[in-house]
């Protein structure tokens, strides 16, 4: 049994993307070919935003985001401490300073109380400017835009959505990558829309955001290449993740829908047993991993291990805990849940080939 069955989901679009990948062969535009531009139109169709931007990993997208809102030393912006390292790691790589945020005991995302609680006493510090948030739609599901933007408007921060697990998900209608000032996903392979290497892509409303990151993710790129008028980096996508992505996101919809079976397959052979993910009303998750929470963690992995199911963790370690922000001086006890659900959670196989 795979974890994610990447094998099973290429059997069944071998044709198509094959195709997809000879025509690139044929015309040779191996860089921001013609299918990179068919991309992003496809992309901003399904989120349902004006601009898609395109770039070489979810890494990068986060980045120049924040190249974009001008993030930078002596700014304070918040993020999930219960979450993959990037999302603190792209702050500091902006020499700004990130401050984290406790989880929602229900669905794991960033808890919109303990983030006032945080720009409360950062304003009251008053030793960094507070400039925006970070949330990420852990697992599958949104974060909780709703409260968010609120906070957001209300302490005049910016909002950047990390999509990178919950593209394909949606609150009230809304899909995951429509939410904030700017929102970003990734295409790395195990992704809930993943492509054969490295990709990502930014999304936005803001025609100004959009032109800044085409300019930033080309070296600064002006009217040409070599008019430079800023100081960018070199985030592309390749054309042949493009033209495979073109493919995936095809098919997307009824992959979600098998995933969606699966989690409730899951939802009724295991919620007797363990403490399983739960979906708030008006809500969808694109189920990018089905976690369980179990304070017996480690022997119910082995269990599943020995009758030949993988399992995984995400995520054993939290940011403040992390030995490159030993620094920050994070008070141990200001996250308690989340150090509960790094020493709790483990998830199952979750694809739409299971």
């Amino acid at each position: 049994m795979q974890f994610i069955d990447l094998a099973s989901q290429y059997q069944h679009l071998k044709a198509r993307i094959d195709m997809r990948i000879q025509n690139v062969l044929d015309h040779g535009q191996y860089i921001m070919g013609p299918e990179v531009q068919e991309l992003e139109e496809a992309l901003a169709e399904y989120v349902g935003v004006k601009h898609a931007i395109t770039c070489a990993n979810g890494t990068d997208a986060l980045t120049l985001s924040m190249m974009a809102l001008e993030i930078k030393e002596g700014d304070a912006v918040f993020c999930p401490t219960f979450t993959f390292f990037a999302t603190a790691e792209t702050i500091a790589f902006q020499r700004a300073t990130p401050i984290f945020v406790d989880s929602d005991e229900s669905t794991f995302n960033i808890c919109p109380k303990d983030l006032e609680r945080c720009i409360k006493q950062t304003i009251a510090e008053g030793k960094l400017s507070p400039k925006a948030i970070v949330a990420v739609d852990l697992f599958g599901l949104p974060a909780n835009y709703p409260e968010l933007e609120k906070l957001a408007k209300k302490y005049d921060l910016k909002l950047i959505e990390d999509a990178a697990q919950g593209f394909g998900g949606s609150i009230n209608g809304k899909r995951a990558g429509s939410f904030g000032d700017i929102a970003t996903t990734s295409f790395f392979p195990a992704k809930p829309l993943g492509c054969y290497g490295d990709g990502g892509a930014i999304f936005t409303d803001n025609d100004e955001y959009a032109e800044l990151i085409r300019s930033y993710r080309v070296h600064g790129k002006g009217s040409d290449k070599y008019d430079n008028v800023r100081v960018g980096m070199n985030s592309r996508l390749d054309t042949i993740q493009a033209a495979i992505l073109l493919e995936k996101l095809a098919e997307f919809p009824r992959e979600l829908t098998c995933r969606d079976r699966a989690a409730a397959e899951y939802e009724k052979e295991l919620s007797g047993s363990y403490k399983t993910p739960q979906v708030p009303k008006g809500y969808t998750s694109s189920w990018a991993q089905y976690t369980l929470v179990d304070e017996n963690r480690d022997a119910i992995m082995r269990e599943y291990k020995n009758k030949g199911i993988p399992t995984a963790i995400y995520y054993g370690t939290c940011m403040h805990q992390q030995t490159v922000f030993k620094a920050l001086s994070f008070r141990k006890d200001n996250c308690p849940v989340a150090e509960r659900l790094a020493k709790q959670v483990f998830s199952l196989p979750m694809h739409a080939y299971l």
